[in-house]
């Protein structure tokens, strides 16, 4: 291969090589890189009202406010969670160039939030119908806060480490 009539030497072929997967690794950081602060709060308060309105929902009977209107608010609160979040992403291509995506982040840390947040939001729903405690929904509020926000830790950290 030759770059402007001048063959390439073989150290120069591996620096050229080393330099695009250094570029590809920075794409990947940026794509992975956390979301706005204005939608890591949000992200973080939509996940912690969750088993509250999930409760709200499943509960027996009417509990704090009507049946109907823990589903308005649940239905609600996902259709702006949704337009906010196609707002965050655009913004950040934007700003980054680079599109947001999940498929970068590291298996270890997404698989047991894709499957360990759901069976907590849900869970804890299932749990307060059973009981009729509120601490279910409570403790799973503040346990999905925590994670969102360790999730968004590490996401800034795993950005600087490979930026």
């Amino acid at each position: 291969m030759e770059t402007h009539g001048v063959p390439l030497t073989p150290e120069q072929a591996r620096s050229a090589l080393a330099d695009t997967e250094h570029v590809r690794s920075s794409a990947a950081a940026l794509s992975a890189t956390p979301w706005p602060t204005w939608f890591f709060v949000t992200l973080t308060l939509y996940i912690a009202a969750l088993p509250v309105v999930y409760g709200g929902v499943m509960a027996d009977s009417d509990w704090l406010l009507p049946r109907p209107a823990w589903l308005g608010i649940m239905l609600v609160t996902t259709a702006a969670y949704g337009a906010l979040f196609a707002v965050a992403a655009k913004a950040w291509r934007e700003r980054t160039g680079v599109a947001l995506r999940l498929d970068v982040l590291p298996k270890r840390a997404t698989v047991p939030l894709a499957v360990g947040l759901p069976v907590l939001l849900v869970g804890s729903a299932f749990a307060f119908r059973v009981t009729g405690r509120p601490v279910w929904l409570i403790a799973a509020s503040l346990i999905s806060a925590g994670v969102s926000v360790g999730f968004h830790l590490a996401f800034v950290r795993l950005h600087r480490k490979t930026a």
